[in-house]
């Protein structure tokens, strides 16, 4: 059996309602790991993974008071963790709609300060007991090359690589911290045709991985007893077109 699985305490992976934090929830149920989600807004896969076992928790990480009443909640259910997965993220541009400093504080709120806090204030939680633990942080592609389109969610990102070396340091050595930076896993089903190819083309890939792709690198992160510290690419060789 990896010996991810089947742990006696739950695997946190916040931000599981859809898309790859779904797929995360999903494949974790199917090996008998408990589970505790969270998700900001109510979608019909919740109900499914209630039904399924997972501990499903609602938190708005975009603002303080959130992730203080999330941690307080949290503490409630469990005596120890498996692992974090920090998955949670919004995709705000610098646009009319909100001011730049909006924008800015509200993505470092999301992808900096939520997972700096929760793994400050989890850390006896993963000290708990025997066997692995995981720290891991869903960054993004952008931080090595940037973003002109939405500049304060690259910074955000890039911040949050920072922190996966810092942790790492800080955890060692009875937890692992890790960092995934995928770029396209999968498209959204409003993307049209002309989107998609100029999209692929951005990759020396050029497809589409899906979820599956996603699921298969955490798992070697949890699998794997001597990677800490790193960020893991999954661009499909962007970096070379």
């Amino acid at each position: 059996m990896s010996t991810s699985h089947a742990s006696q305490y739950p695997l946190l992976i916040t931000g599981a309602g859809q898309r790859i934090g779904l797929a995360f929830a999903r494949h974790w149920l199917q090996q008998g790991q408990p589970l505790i989600i969270t998700y900001r807004s109510e979608r019909p896969a919740i109900a499914e993974l209630k039904a399924a076992g997972a501990l499903c928790l609602h938190a708005d990480f975009a603002t303080e008071a959130g992730v203080a009443g999330f941690l307080q909640n949290l503490r409630k259910h469990c005596q120890g963790l498996r692992g974090i997965i920090h998955n949670a993220s919004d995709w705000l541009p610098e646009s009319a709609q909100y001011s730049n400093v909006e924008v800015m504080q509200q993505m470092l709120q999301i992808h900096t300060m939520t997972p700096y806090r929760i793994n400050l204030d989890c850390e006896d939680l993963l000290l708990a007991g025997d066997g692995p633990r995981d720290i891991v942080h869903m960054t993004d592609y952008v931080v090595e090359k940037g973003s002109a389109k939405h500049i304060a969610y690259a910074a955000s990102k890039a911040a949050l690589a920072n922190l996966t070396l810092s942790f790492a340091r800080k955890l060692a050595p009875r937890v692992k911290v890790n960092s995934i930076a995928p770029s396209l896993i999968m498209f959204n089903p409003e993307d049209d045709a002309a989107y998609r190819e100029k999209t692929l083309k951005k990759s020396l890939l050029q497809v589409e991985p899906g979820e599956d792709t996603a699921v298969q690198t955490l798992q070697f992160l949890l699998d794997n007893p001597y990677i800490t510290g790193r960020s893991l690419p999954l661009d499909g060789g962007r970096h070379l077109v």
